[in-house]
């Protein structure tokens, strides 16, 4: 089972999340909150596998209770969940390492879809925004991501891949992961057509 806490100070939306979110089978809302201190408050004290937190909220923002939960190193993985397509937002987002931001016109099943996918380590991105970044002239993979990339550039399974490079193969697929969150793409071939077209890898191929 896991165990979500939500913090959003529109109590209507919070109420109908909590209700979305009851209706999984594998999901329990351990506890919820209008504002950001209560929220940071509760969420080290259940320690939740998974916080939905909104940005604009009361005495701490969502994003200030991320902040601090990243420099305490705590395990529940957090999502942002937002009105703000801003990508000022969404920087301080990636600085706390969220695992997860999702603009709150997004599908429904979209949220509970990323809440499974964060507790398996892998993180999910609005598009609009990770457009944006990667659209910029700074590579955003890590040198890691990019060794991955290159390697998936020139075919083989993820167990292949993850044998050429002596790393297991869950690893290799969370770095795919990430890449394809990065890139907000879902194959490793667009990932690689994106990364080749920005010069951001060196696949060897011609």
């Amino acid at each position: 089972m896991i165990s979500v806490y939500l913090a959003e100070d529109q109590s209507m939306l919070n109420s109908a999340l909590t209700q979305l979110i009851a209706l999984e089978d594998d999901l329990n809302v351990v506890g919820a909150a209008q504002d950001g201190h209560t929220a940071y408050t509760d969420i080290k004290r259940l320690k939740p596998d998974v916080a939905v937190l909104d940005i604009e909220m009361p005495q701490l923002s969502g994003l200030d209770v991320a902040a601090k939960l990243h420099e305490q190193q705590s395990a529940t993985k957090v999502i942002i969940l937002t009105t703000f397509a801003q990508q000022a937002y969404f920087e301080r987002a990636v600085k706390a390492a969220v695992s997860g931001y999702l603009l709150k016109d997004s599908p429904s099943d979209q949220l509970i879809t990323t809440i499974r996918e964060v507790v398996q380590g892998m993180t999910r991105f609005a598009s609009e925004l990770v457009i944006h970044m990667v659209s910029a002239e700074r590579n955003p993979l890590t040198e890691r991501e990019q060794s991955v990339l290159e390697e998936a550039a020139g075919g083989g399974t993820t167990q292949e891949i993850a044998n050429r490079m002596h790393l297991s193969d869950g690893t290799v697929r969370n770095y795919l992961s990430a890449i394809f969150s990065k890139f907000g793409v879902h194959s490793r071939i667009d990932a690689v057509r994106m990364a080749e077209k920005n010069k951001w890898v060196d696949s060897g191929r011609s």
